[in-house]
């Protein structure tokens, strides 16, 4: 992904299964319930998670969504993410291995409904995210909805200034935003389509 190295994010899972302690810090919790509330539908037909890590939003999804599709660079975390989807019972999501945007999850036909963008795209370099935001695009469904979340704060890892990803994110073809919300740690924002306005066909 970008510039930061799928290994580094190997190399974090491997040594803790939830490195960013997602499952149990409050802080973590709350965003992700302030994300699912962002969330203007009810129910989707198809969700695309990239960034999955070990599947703590991804089972949110599931129950909204008719399928997921759930993908993460580090086999670490695809293999933690695949075992919970399935000891759960959750046949409806799918968890790929891929290094994005360089490899890309097949579209369905009518396009996923939702692309939901948390904690992940500020690892991306200039032209990484501009290839990954031309995927995004060409991927949502006429009337899809793109939901970002991500860190305010500076650290070593970060190649976006989150303010620019996300108006970046905005400007793709045919968004309104229909949610802003920003704290000083994270920014939050949701966006949809209006049909007949996207690149998908």
């Amino acid at each position: 992904m970008g510039s930061v190295a799928v290994d580094h994010f190997e190399r974090l899972y491997q040594a803790d299964p939830d490195p960013w302690r997602v499952a149990s810090a409050w802080y973590e919790r709350r965003k992700r319930g302030l994300l699912l509330a962002a969330l203007g539908r009810e129910c989707y037909r198809h969700a695309l998670e990239p960034g999955c890590g070990t599947g703590e939003l991804t089972r949110c999804l599931a129950l909204r969504c008719a399928r997921v599709c759930a993908v993460d660079a580090a086999p670490a975390a695809t293999a933690r993410c695949s075992a919970r989807v399935a000891g759960e019972g959750m046949d409806h999501v799918q968890v790929l291995t891929l290094d994005l945007p360089r490899q890309w999850p097949e579209t369905p036909a009518a396009g996923f409904d939702l692309i939901v963008l948390s904690e992940v795209a500020y690892y991306l370099d200039g032209a990484a995210l501009c290839r990954f935001l031309s995927a995004v695009d060409a991927s949502l469904a006429p009337d899809g909805e793109i939901v970002a979340c991500h860190w305010r704060p500076d650290f070593d890892d970060r190649l976006q200034n989150t303010d620019a990803l996300h108006a970046a994110i905005g400007a793709l073809p045919g968004l309104s935003r229909s949610v802003h919300h920003v704290e000083d740690e994270f920014r939050l924002d949701a966006w949809r389509r209006h049909p007949q306005s996207g690149s998908h066909s």
